[in-house]
């Protein structure tokens, strides 16, 4: 692999030369120990090639571990997880960085299986890496366990190598073999062999390595020889490290940091086993980059350490896994323990094809005069490892790991694509109580491996133990929090139903589910039951039916019947938006009347995973999104520019041919409309004058009959769409406009509808550089107004009286851009005056 430093036979010629640093006066190897190192020191980075694979990398993997590195790299380059298609025919930088990857990953495991491995001459006569026999059966076994321990943790060493290996009976019996000694020596002269033998300076232009590579190899290209000071191992630079190589410089040190802690790691396994240590415990000037500079001399610039740093972690989650971060609404919580279960379930299933009980239980229960919300799932659960450096690692997601990926092999074959992104979302369980318990056992292990987690609040650690044996745990995981409010209370989890019912905010919450979800209600001995639904499949009043379901109270029967028309008008109206797959992401209609016909919640939803995310008056049924920010409370749609264009022109074409586009409509849709299609229908009104609304078709007459025109553009004086009319803002009352004044329709609609087309994609280019300008222009002005309906009523104008942009902002920008007129009753009203220049 190009990328690589070099691995070849120089560094295992390098590798007796560090060994003999760390060991020092003090280790001594007799001629066994000295042949079997010998080996492993070849064998150890033999697979860092392709040749050593075998066929290929792929095959050598297997399908299944390969297409889930696959899934995990186009995740982390792309934002998001592959299909069936793009799993199997990868572009090749994915395919290049999993090969690299999973070199990297399995290269000690495959060092092990090389020592056995035949190779087969041209003649066709077997080849073998160690040509004795004896010797490859007897210590082959160790030599491979040995290469493959270097990429072991340290704690590993202890249980795979505390034996000793007696002589061979041809050997002298002082010829034993101490496995672990030679595992830490292995181990440590790999750690400490870099220098500039690794990154040969002609290799490194030949090879033109990129990225955080390229910094590797232009960090040890400086590097000297390290020699013994004392029981620290001491680096130095060659040369001056310039300012264009501070990322090396600094690498460089977390580097030798690295090597640091593994010296310091083996000599306490060593120590506390009452083993002879090694003569190398520490690297010499890493504890600060001012000592660190000593060594490694900089040129031109002064390494200061302002990394961002956690000290305090506990009070880190605190401070975001909560309120700040969430805000205050504890149904966030819900909706995200409900994704994690769905994850956990789907995960099994594509593990499990077979699995078809999946479901997520959601019950709330009182006790001890106060609440507790348990939400269990059986989905695939966690082992022990999973559980603290997975759940417990703040602001990283666990499904996009590659130890999660090695652990459970297969899951992106079996089409698994988790919701989760953020790493953070268990956390918001504080929103809800301090008091939270977990249990979880994974699906292919045995009760004695289920593991119980308690937190008394996010600043303090958690207690994990085991459970008694004794006590059965169904597979997967079931999380308790105990509320730290009554949820009927103003803010408590109820808060935003209509009915006070546990199942009704579920369904707010999970507007689609691939998981049964069963909800049990306080002193219910019944539950209710979330089939699964798919908004992408379900037909237009089954899509209503979900986002809008009917009270269950039947006190409400005129309620009912009012929302069953508003479902009769969606069904006619909506429209879906789709990818460019063909598949839907969207199915709603652009402006939502209902949400001024009903005193329920009838606003368009947003859906992030099919779960709740956000909400906008702009339209009624879903539109799919993407989370803006982590909390999640907030996105941005899914569907480009061009597929909501073609959704908005199939929403006119249908309100066209309904006889629903009025003038009201009109007059809503004209700002977001002039911004999407950078033009405007000649029938469609965006302005208000004296008489009546103004359509583009009418502009240029309606002006030329003008000799001034009064843009009103600010309070007392406002309008309203329904009916098109303006208004006094203090009394409410309507306003005729005085002749000669305007008021050009602003913005109706609101995000994520009108975030995709922002104003300031449509602005005149040419005075783009009026941008910078410190004071308000007139260019200025132009610039920031030209991209909306007050840019398209100026050129009418300036056609209409032949004239330029210039001619008519020019005397306004003299003016302080502050002109007034007045209504009949005396009330300024702020604006901009526009004359007729003078021919």
């Amino acid at each position: 692999m190009p990328d690589f430093t070099v691995h070849d036979i120089s560094h295992v010629d390098a590798l007796w030369e560090t060994a003999d640093l760390v060991c020092g006066r003090q280790v001594t190897l007799n001629p066994a120990e000295a042949y079997v190192l010998g080996c492993a020191f070849v064998l150890h980075d033999a697979a860092m090639g392709a040749a050593a694979y075998g066929t290929s990398v792929r095959e050598t993997l297997g399908e299944k571990r390969w297409h889930d590195l696959v899934s995990v790299a186009y995740y982390n380059q792309k934002g998001c997880w592959p299909d069936q298609d793009e799993l199997n025919a990868p572009p090749s930088e994915i395919t290049d960085v999993c090969r690299a990857s999973a070199i990297r990953e399995t290269h000690a495991e495959q060092a092990r299986r090389l020592v056995d491995q035949p190779w087969h001459s041209s003649t066709g006569n077997e080849i073998h890496l160690i040509e004795e026999v004896q010797l490859r059966e007897v210590y082959g076994p160790l030599i491979g366990d040995l290469a493959a321990s270097h990429w072991w943790s340290v704690s590993r060493l202890a249980g795979e190598f505390g034996h000793t290996i007696g002589s061979l009976p041809w050997q002298p019996s002082e010829w034993t073999i101490e496995p672990l000694k030679l595992a830490c020596i292995l181990r440590l002269a790999d750690a400490t062999q870099i220098d500039s033998r690794r990154a040969p300076t002609l290799l490194f232009s030949l090879r033109n390595p990129t990225g955080m590579a390229r910094e590797h190899w232009r960090f040890q290209e400086h590097i000297s020889r390290p020699h013994l000071k004392g029981d620290r191992v001491r680096y130095t630079s060659l040369r001056p490290f310039p300012s264009d190589d501070a990322a090396s410089w600094w690498l460089a040190l977390d580097y030798l940091r690295g090597i640091d802690k593994e010296l310091k790691k083996v000599d306490s396994l060593l120590h506390d086993l009452g083993r002879e240590r090694l003569a190398a415990r520490a690297v010499a000037g890493v504890d600060s980059p001012e000592r660190f500079a000593e060594l490694f001399r900089v040129q031109g610039w002064r390494p200061i350490d302002a990394t961002v740093k956690v000290t305090d972690v506990p009070a880190l989650v605190k401070s975001l896994g909560g309120e700040q971060l969430y805000g205050d609404e504890p149904e966030v919580a819900v909706r995200e323990l409900i994704q994690n279960a769905q994850d956990a379930v789907l995960a099994r299933r594509s593990l499990q094809p077979d699995f078809t009980d999946g479901r997520i239980e959601v019950r709330l229960t009182g006790a001890d005069g106060g609440w507790c919300l348990e939400i269990r799932d059986n989905g695939i659960g966690m082992d022990e490892e999973t559980l603290t450096h997975g759940l417990l690692d703040f602001g990283k997601s666990g499904w996009s790991s590659p130890s999660i990926r090695s652990t459970l092999p297969g899951l992106a074959d079996g089409g698994f694509q988790p919701s989760g992104r953020f790493g953070i979302g268990f956390f918001s369980i504080f929103l809800l109580g301090d008091k939270v318990e977990l249990i979880t056992r994974r699906y292919d292990s045995s009760t004695q491996d289920a593991r119980r987690l308690v937190f008394e609040g996010p600043s303090r650690r958690p207690l994990l133990t085991p459970l008694p044996a004794r006590d059965w745990v169904p597979e997967g995981t079931t999380v308790r929090v105990t509320l730290k409010r009554s949820p009927n209370d103003v803010k408590g989890l109820l808060y935003k139903t209509d009915d006070n019912r546990l199942t009704q905010l579920i369904q707010r919450l999970a507007l689609e589910n691939a998981v049964p979800i069963h909800t049990w209600e306080p002193g219910s001995t019944g539950l209710d039951v979330l089939a699964p639904f798919s908004l992408a499949s379900g037909t237009p009043d089954e899509v209503f039916d979900r986002l809008y379901p009917p009270a269950t109270d039947n006190r409400r029967i005129g309620e009912e019947k009012q929302r069953l028309q508003m479902r009769d008008d969606f069904i006619g109206r909506a429209t879906e938006l789709l990818d460019d797959k063909g598949r839907r992401i969207g199915l709603a209609t652009l402006w939502n009347d209902m949400y001024y016909m009903s005193r329920r919640n009838f606003q368009g939803i947003v859906t992030v995973n099919g779960l709740l995310a956000d909400e906008s008056i702009s339209f009624a049924g879903y539109l799919a999104g993407q989370p803006s920010r982590a909390s999640r409370d907030r996105a941005s749609l899914v569907a480009t520019q061009d597929q909501v264009r073609l959704w908005m022109r199939r929403q006119e074409q249908q309100l066209r041919s309904n006889g629903q586009f009025g003038d009201s409509v009109q007059l809503e849709f004209g700002h977001t409309f002039y911004n999407a299609f950078q033009e405007l229908a000649g029938d469609i009104a965006f302005a208000l004058t004296r008489e009546g609304v103004l359509r583009p078709s009418g502009m240029v007459d309606w002006a030329s009959r003008k000799n001034e025109v009064f843009i009103a553009n600010g309070m007392p004086l406002n309008w309203r769409s329904r009916p098109p009319e303006a208004y006094h803002y203090l009394t409410g009352q309507t306003v005729q406009l005085p002749e000669n004044w305007i008021i050009i329709a602003g913005k109706i609609l609101t995000p994520p509808v009108s975030t995709v087309f922002p104003d300031v994609e449509n602005r005149d280019p040419a005075y783009e550089f009026a941008r910078n300008h410190t004071t308000l222009t007139w260019q200025k002005w132009w610039w920031r107004s030209s991209g909306g309906l007050f840019g398209l009523f100026l050129r009418n104008l300036c056609e209409a009286w032949s004239c330029t942009i210039e001619s008519l902002l020019s005397p306004v920008e003299q003016r302080n851009w502050f002109d007034t007129r007045h209504l009949d009753d005396a009330s300024p009203v702020p604006g901009y005056l526009l004359t007729r220049p003078a021919v």
